[in-house]
Protein backbone atom coordinates (compact mmCIF):
# COMPACT_ATOMS: atom_id res chain seq x y z
CA UNK A 1 0.00 0.00 0.00
CA UNK A 2 2.74 2.09 0.76
CA UNK A 3 4.20 1.65 -3.06
CA UNK A 4 0.67 2.06 -3.82
CA UNK A 5 0.59 5.36 -2.65
CA UNK A 6 3.88 6.68 -3.60
CA UNK A 7 3.47 5.89 -7.04
CA UNK A 8 -0.10 7.52 -6.94
CA UNK A 9 0.96 10.61 -5.75
CA UNK A 10 4.13 10.89 -7.55
CA UNK A 11 1.88 10.47 -11.31
CA UNK A 12 -0.77 13.28 -9.45
CA UNK A 13 0.12 15.53 -6.76
CA UNK A 14 -2.89 17.26 -6.41
CA UNK A 15 -4.28 14.01 -5.42
CA UNK A 16 -2.60 14.11 -1.59
CA UNK A 17 -4.65 16.80 -0.37
CA UNK A 18 -7.96 14.45 -1.20
CA UNK A 19 -6.56 12.04 1.76
CA UNK A 20 -5.32 11.82 5.82
CA UNK A 21 -2.54 13.57 6.94
CA UNK A 22 -1.53 9.96 8.45
CA UNK A 23 -2.50 7.10 6.01
CA UNK A 24 -1.59 4.28 7.58
CA UNK A 25 -5.73 3.33 8.51
CA UNK A 26 -6.08 4.72 4.45
CA UNK A 27 -3.94 2.12 3.99
CA UNK A 28 -5.77 -0.75 5.78
CA UNK A 29 -9.16 0.48 3.92
CA UNK A 30 -8.03 0.28 0.29
CA UNK A 31 -6.19 -3.15 0.73
CA UNK A 32 -9.84 -4.65 2.53
CA UNK A 33 -11.52 -2.89 -0.06
CA UNK A 34 -9.01 -4.34 -3.01
CA UNK A 35 -9.46 -7.73 -1.50
CA UNK A 36 -12.98 -7.91 -1.15
CA UNK A 37 -13.11 -6.55 -5.00
CA UNK A 38 -11.14 -9.86 -5.83
CA UNK A 39 -13.18 -12.02 -3.84
CA UNK A 40 -16.70 -11.04 -4.96
CA UNK A 41 -15.73 -11.16 -8.66
CA UNK A 42 -18.01 -14.56 -8.79
CA UNK A 43 -20.95 -12.81 -6.69
CA UNK A 44 -21.70 -9.93 -9.17
CA UNK A 45 -24.69 -8.99 -7.52
CA UNK A 46 -23.01 -8.47 -4.29
CA UNK A 47 -20.01 -6.76 -5.60
CA UNK A 48 -22.16 -4.32 -7.57
CA UNK A 49 -23.97 -2.80 -4.52
CA UNK A 50 -20.56 -3.15 -2.61
CA UNK A 51 -18.93 -0.81 -5.57
CA UNK A 52 -22.36 0.92 -5.65
CA UNK A 53 -21.59 2.12 -1.86
CA UNK A 54 -17.77 2.65 -2.50
CA UNK A 55 -19.14 4.98 -5.27
CA UNK A 56 -21.33 7.28 -3.92
CA UNK A 57 -19.20 7.25 -0.18
CA UNK A 58 -16.17 8.64 -2.24
CA UNK A 59 -18.14 12.09 -3.14
CA UNK A 60 -17.18 13.28 0.17
CA UNK A 61 -13.71 13.12 -0.07
CA UNK A 62 -13.92 14.94 -3.58
CA UNK A 63 -13.15 11.83 -5.78
CA UNK A 64 -14.45 13.13 -9.60
CA UNK A 65 -14.22 10.75 -12.54
CA UNK A 66 -10.85 12.04 -14.04
CA UNK A 67 -9.26 10.47 -10.56
CA UNK A 68 -9.48 7.22 -11.32
CA UNK A 69 -7.20 6.76 -14.46
CA UNK A 70 -4.57 7.60 -12.16
CA UNK A 71 -5.54 4.70 -9.42
CA UNK A 72 -5.93 2.22 -12.19
CA UNK A 73 -2.22 2.98 -13.60
CA UNK A 74 -0.84 3.38 -10.17
CA UNK A 75 -2.49 -0.11 -8.99
CA UNK A 76 -2.07 -1.58 -12.05
CA UNK A 77 1.83 -1.07 -11.75
CA UNK A 78 2.27 -2.30 -7.58
CA UNK A 79 0.68 -5.30 -8.45
CA UNK A 80 2.68 -6.05 -11.49
CA UNK A 81 5.97 -4.75 -9.17
CA UNK A 82 4.60 -7.55 -6.29
CA UNK A 83 3.31 -10.28 -8.39
CA UNK A 84 6.48 -10.09 -10.88
CA UNK A 85 7.38 -13.57 -10.88
CA UNK A 86 3.63 -15.01 -11.38
CA UNK A 87 2.78 -11.71 -13.51
CA UNK A 88 1.69 -12.14 -17.26
CA UNK A 89 0.33 -10.10 -20.08
CA UNK A 90 -3.13 -12.45 -19.47
CA UNK A 91 -3.19 -11.28 -15.43
CA UNK A 92 -2.34 -7.44 -16.48
CA UNK A 93 -5.59 -7.71 -18.96
CA UNK A 94 -7.75 -9.92 -16.43
CA UNK A 95 -6.62 -6.71 -13.33
CA UNK A 96 -7.42 -3.98 -15.65
CA UNK A 97 -10.74 -5.16 -17.21
CA UNK A 98 -11.77 -5.64 -13.48
CA UNK A 99 -10.50 -2.37 -12.37
CA UNK A 100 -11.87 -0.59 -15.13
CA UNK A 101 -15.65 -2.30 -14.51
CA UNK A 102 -15.28 -1.77 -10.90
CA UNK A 103 -14.37 2.26 -11.98
CA UNK A 104 -17.32 2.47 -14.24
CA UNK A 105 -19.94 1.60 -11.03
CA UNK A 106 -18.52 4.02 -9.21
CA UNK A 107 -18.83 6.46 -11.21
CA UNK A 108 -22.34 5.77 -12.33
CA UNK A 109 -23.80 5.54 -8.25
CA UNK A 110 -21.63 8.36 -7.62
CA UNK A 111 -23.55 10.37 -10.91
CA UNK A 112 -26.87 8.96 -9.78
CA UNK A 113 -26.57 9.73 -5.97
CA UNK A 114 -25.51 13.34 -7.09
CA UNK A 115 -28.14 15.03 -8.76
CA UNK A 116 -30.42 14.69 -5.66
CA UNK A 117 -28.25 14.39 -2.57
CA UNK A 118 -25.37 16.47 -1.55
CA UNK A 119 -21.82 14.53 -0.69
CA UNK A 120 -22.39 15.73 3.44
CA UNK A 121 -24.26 17.60 5.80
CA UNK A 122 -23.49 20.36 8.10
CA UNK A 123 -24.62 19.42 11.46
CA UNK A 124 -24.76 21.23 14.59
CA UNK A 125 -23.83 19.54 17.91
CA UNK A 126 -27.08 20.31 19.77
CA UNK A 127 -26.56 18.11 22.83
CA UNK A 128 -23.24 16.40 24.26
CA UNK A 129 -23.92 14.13 27.43
CA UNK A 130 -21.02 12.99 28.98
CA UNK A 131 -21.75 9.75 30.04
CA UNK A 132 -18.17 8.60 31.43
CA UNK A 133 -14.52 9.53 31.43
CA UNK A 134 -13.80 8.45 27.43
CA UNK A 135 -17.97 8.11 26.41
CA UNK A 136 -20.51 10.62 25.18
CA UNK A 137 -23.62 10.55 23.61
CA UNK A 138 -23.58 13.09 20.79
CA UNK A 139 -27.37 15.01 19.59
CA UNK A 140 -26.89 16.40 16.04
CA UNK A 141 -29.12 18.13 13.69
CA UNK A 142 -28.23 18.39 10.31
CA UNK A 143 -28.81 21.85 8.68
CA UNK A 144 -31.07 20.06 5.89
CA UNK A 145 -32.45 16.14 6.23
CA UNK A 146 -30.33 13.60 6.56
CA UNK A 147 -32.52 10.19 5.14
CA UNK A 148 -31.43 7.28 6.75
CA UNK A 149 -32.89 3.57 8.57
CA UNK A 150 -32.77 2.67 11.99
CA UNK A 151 -29.47 0.11 12.22
CA UNK A 152 -27.45 2.34 9.77
CA UNK A 153 -24.17 4.66 9.96
CA UNK A 154 -23.44 8.05 9.28
CA UNK A 155 -19.99 8.97 8.74
CA UNK A 156 -18.28 12.12 10.71
CA UNK A 157 -15.60 14.41 10.31
CA UNK A 158 -14.76 17.14 12.70
CA UNK A 159 -13.15 20.78 12.38
CA UNK A 160 -10.35 19.16 14.22
CA UNK A 161 -9.03 16.80 11.94
CA UNK A 162 -9.98 17.95 8.27
CA UNK A 163 -10.45 14.79 5.61
CA UNK A 164 -10.49 12.05 8.49
CA UNK A 165 -13.64 10.28 8.42
CA UNK A 166 -14.76 7.91 11.14
CA UNK A 167 -18.32 5.84 11.21
CA UNK A 168 -20.76 6.09 13.54
CA UNK A 169 -24.13 4.03 14.27
CA UNK A 170 -27.45 6.28 14.66
CA UNK A 171 -28.71 5.86 18.16
CA UNK A 172 -32.58 6.38 16.94
CA UNK A 173 -35.29 6.34 14.93
CA UNK A 174 -35.90 9.12 12.24
CA UNK A 175 -37.30 12.35 14.59
CA UNK A 176 -39.52 14.92 14.06
CA UNK A 177 -37.03 17.53 14.07
CA UNK A 178 -34.38 15.26 11.64
CA UNK A 179 -31.80 14.78 14.45
CA UNK A 180 -29.92 12.28 15.43
CA UNK A 181 -27.78 11.00 17.87
CA UNK A 182 -24.24 9.08 18.47
CA UNK A 183 -22.63 7.14 20.77
CA UNK A 184 -19.09 7.65 20.68
CA UNK A 185 -16.26 6.31 22.74
CA UNK A 186 -12.75 7.58 22.83
CA UNK A 187 -10.51 4.75 21.27
CA UNK A 188 -6.92 5.39 22.34
CA UNK A 189 -5.00 7.23 19.72
CA UNK A 190 -9.02 7.77 17.99
CA UNK A 191 -8.36 11.12 16.25
CA UNK A 192 -12.26 11.82 15.60
CA UNK A 193 -13.62 9.44 18.54
CA UNK A 194 -11.21 11.50 21.28
CA UNK A 195 -12.42 15.04 19.26
CA UNK A 196 -16.05 14.45 19.57
CA UNK A 197 -15.78 13.41 23.37
CA UNK A 198 -13.00 15.14 24.69
CA UNK A 199 -12.79 18.39 22.50
CA UNK A 200 -16.71 18.70 20.92
CA UNK A 201 -19.22 20.84 22.82
CA UNK A 202 -23.20 21.94 21.66
CA UNK A 203 -22.76 24.57 19.08
CA UNK A 204 -20.13 23.22 17.51
CA UNK A 205 -20.70 21.59 14.16
CA UNK A 206 -19.19 18.37 12.46
CA UNK A 207 -19.34 17.30 8.84
CA UNK A 208 -21.77 14.04 8.13
CA UNK A 209 -21.47 11.46 5.15
CA UNK A 210 -24.18 9.91 3.73
CA UNK A 211 -26.06 7.28 5.59
CA UNK A 212 -25.15 3.58 4.47
CA UNK A 213 -25.60 0.28 5.80
CA UNK A 214 -27.20 -2.59 5.39
CA UNK A 215 -28.49 -4.03 9.29
CA UNK A 216 -32.09 -2.81 8.63
CA UNK A 217 -35.59 -4.25 9.56
CA UNK A 218 -37.36 -6.02 6.55
CA UNK A 219 -40.68 -3.89 5.61
CA UNK A 220 -43.54 -5.48 6.90
CA UNK A 221 -42.19 -8.56 8.56
CA UNK A 222 -44.47 -9.81 11.79
CA UNK A 223 -41.55 -11.78 12.96
CA UNK A 224 -40.13 -10.81 16.54
CA UNK A 225 -36.76 -9.71 16.94
CA UNK A 226 -33.80 -10.18 18.91
CA UNK A 227 -31.51 -7.47 18.66
CA UNK A 228 -27.95 -7.68 20.45
CA UNK A 229 -25.47 -4.87 21.22
CA UNK A 230 -22.44 -4.81 23.17
CA UNK A 231 -20.61 -1.23 24.13
CA UNK A 232 -21.73 1.22 21.44
CA UNK A 233 -22.99 -1.29 19.85
CA UNK A 234 -26.29 -0.55 21.38
CA UNK A 235 -26.98 2.26 19.13
CA UNK A 236 -28.04 0.64 15.95
CA UNK A 237 -29.81 -1.70 18.42
CA UNK A 238 -31.46 0.79 20.59
CA UNK A 239 -32.31 2.66 16.69
CA UNK A 240 -34.17 -0.68 15.76
CA UNK A 241 -35.58 -1.03 19.06
CA UNK A 242 -37.68 2.15 18.66
CA UNK A 243 -38.58 1.50 15.20
CA UNK A 244 -40.17 -1.77 15.54
CA UNK A 245 -42.02 -0.71 19.17
CA UNK A 246 -44.55 1.13 16.51
CA UNK A 247 -44.80 -2.28 14.57
CA UNK A 248 -45.86 -4.55 17.30
CA UNK A 249 -43.16 -7.06 17.24
CA UNK A 250 -42.55 -8.88 20.26
CA UNK A 251 -38.29 -7.38 20.75
CA UNK A 252 -35.60 -9.06 23.16
CA UNK A 253 -32.78 -6.47 23.62
CA UNK A 254 -29.87 -7.76 24.92
CA UNK A 255 -27.18 -5.09 26.33
CA UNK A 256 -23.50 -6.19 27.00
CA UNK A 257 -21.09 -5.02 29.19
CA UNK A 258 -18.60 -5.83 31.57
CA UNK A 259 -20.14 -4.26 34.85
CA UNK A 260 -23.37 -2.28 35.60
CA UNK A 261 -21.17 1.26 34.95
CA UNK A 262 -21.10 0.02 31.37
CA UNK A 263 -24.70 -0.21 30.81
CA UNK A 264 -24.35 4.01 30.23
CA UNK A 265 -27.81 4.14 28.12
CA UNK A 266 -29.76 2.10 30.88
CA UNK A 267 -32.41 4.35 32.27
CA UNK A 268 -33.16 5.59 28.47
CA UNK A 269 -33.40 2.03 27.63
CA UNK A 270 -36.03 1.14 30.39
CA UNK A 271 -38.24 4.45 29.18
CA UNK A 272 -38.38 3.07 26.26
CA UNK A 273 -39.26 -0.45 27.86
CA UNK A 274 -41.64 1.00 30.03
CA UNK A 275 -43.71 2.71 27.03
CA UNK A 276 -43.49 -0.71 24.67
CA UNK A 277 -45.35 -3.56 26.06
CA UNK A 278 -43.67 -5.82 23.53
CA UNK A 279 -39.87 -4.73 23.98
CA UNK A 280 -37.97 -6.29 26.84
CA UNK A 281 -34.60 -5.33 27.75
CA UNK A 282 -31.62 -8.07 29.12
CA UNK A 283 -28.87 -6.70 30.75
CA UNK A 284 -26.07 -9.23 30.29
CA UNK A 285 -23.25 -8.59 32.30
CA UNK A 286 -19.86 -10.36 32.08
CA UNK A 287 -17.90 -9.27 35.06
CA UNK A 288 -20.48 -8.77 38.00
CA UNK A 289 -23.86 -10.54 38.73
CA UNK A 290 -26.51 -9.78 36.42
CA UNK A 291 -29.09 -8.53 38.83
CA UNK A 292 -32.93 -8.80 38.43
CA UNK A 293 -33.77 -9.19 35.22
CA UNK A 294 -30.39 -9.21 33.83
CA UNK A 295 -28.08 -11.92 32.64
CA UNK A 296 -24.61 -12.78 34.20
CA UNK A 297 -21.78 -14.19 31.40
CA UNK A 298 -21.00 -13.43 28.22
CA UNK A 299 -23.37 -12.86 25.67
CA UNK A 300 -22.34 -15.50 23.66
CA UNK A 301 -22.42 -18.59 26.34
CA UNK A 302 -25.84 -16.73 28.00
CA UNK A 303 -27.26 -17.25 24.54
CA UNK A 304 -28.39 -20.96 24.44
CA UNK A 305 -29.91 -20.95 27.75
CA UNK A 306 -32.10 -17.59 26.83
CA UNK A 307 -33.61 -18.53 23.59
CA UNK A 308 -34.89 -21.71 25.09
CA UNK A 309 -36.89 -19.69 27.46
CA UNK A 310 -38.30 -17.07 24.19
CA UNK A 311 -41.40 -19.16 22.14
CA UNK A 312 -40.73 -19.49 18.80
CA UNK A 313 -36.95 -17.81 18.71
CA UNK A 314 -36.41 -19.88 15.52
CA UNK A 315 -38.50 -17.72 13.42
CA UNK A 316 -36.96 -14.43 15.12
CA UNK A 317 -34.31 -12.63 13.11
CA UNK A 318 -31.39 -11.59 15.22
CA UNK A 319 -29.61 -8.35 14.87
CA UNK A 320 -26.00 -7.85 16.52
CA UNK A 321 -23.79 -5.03 16.58
CA UNK A 322 -20.68 -4.13 18.80
CA UNK A 323 -16.76 -5.42 18.89
CA UNK A 324 -15.78 -7.65 16.17
CA UNK A 325 -15.07 -10.58 18.74
CA UNK A 326 -18.28 -10.29 20.41
CA UNK A 327 -20.45 -10.35 17.14
CA UNK A 328 -18.73 -13.29 15.48
CA UNK A 329 -18.76 -15.08 18.55
CA UNK A 330 -22.92 -14.21 18.63
CA UNK A 331 -23.17 -14.78 15.32
CA UNK A 332 -21.57 -18.51 15.62
CA UNK A 333 -23.32 -19.23 18.72
CA UNK A 334 -27.14 -18.32 17.21
CA UNK A 335 -25.93 -20.93 14.11
CA UNK A 336 -25.06 -23.15 16.57
CA UNK A 337 -28.11 -23.02 18.43
CA UNK A 338 -30.23 -23.41 15.01
CA UNK A 339 -30.67 -20.19 13.77
CA UNK A 340 -30.55 -19.86 9.83
CA UNK A 341 -27.95 -17.82 9.14
CA UNK A 342 -30.44 -15.83 6.57
CA UNK A 343 -32.10 -14.53 9.75
CA UNK A 344 -28.74 -13.29 11.64
CA UNK A 345 -27.78 -9.76 10.46
CA UNK A 346 -24.80 -7.40 11.37
CA UNK A 347 -22.47 -4.90 9.70
CA UNK A 348 -19.06 -5.54 10.83
CA UNK A 349 -17.70 -3.57 7.88
CA UNK A 350 -19.23 -0.36 9.93
CA UNK A 351 -16.02 0.26 12.86
CA UNK A 352 -15.45 3.51 14.81
CA UNK A 353 -11.82 4.67 15.79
Amino acid sequence: MSYFYGRLFAREPRMRALFPPAMGTQHDRFFHALTRIVWSQDSPEELTRHLGALGRDHRKYGVLREHYPAVETALIATVRTFAADVWTAEAEDAWTRAYRSAAATMIAAAGREGSGRPPWWVAEITGHDRRDHDLAVLTLRPERPLPFLPGQYVSVQTARWPRVWRTYSVANAPRPDGSISLHVRARPAGWVSGALVRHCAPGDTVLLGPAAGTMTLEPGSPRGLLLIGGGTGLAPMKALAEQAAGTGREVRLLVGARTERGLYDLAELRRLESASARLRVVPVLSRSPGGPGGLHGRIPDVLPGFLDGVPGWEDHHAYAAGPVPLVRRTVTALQRHGMSLSRIHHDLLAAED
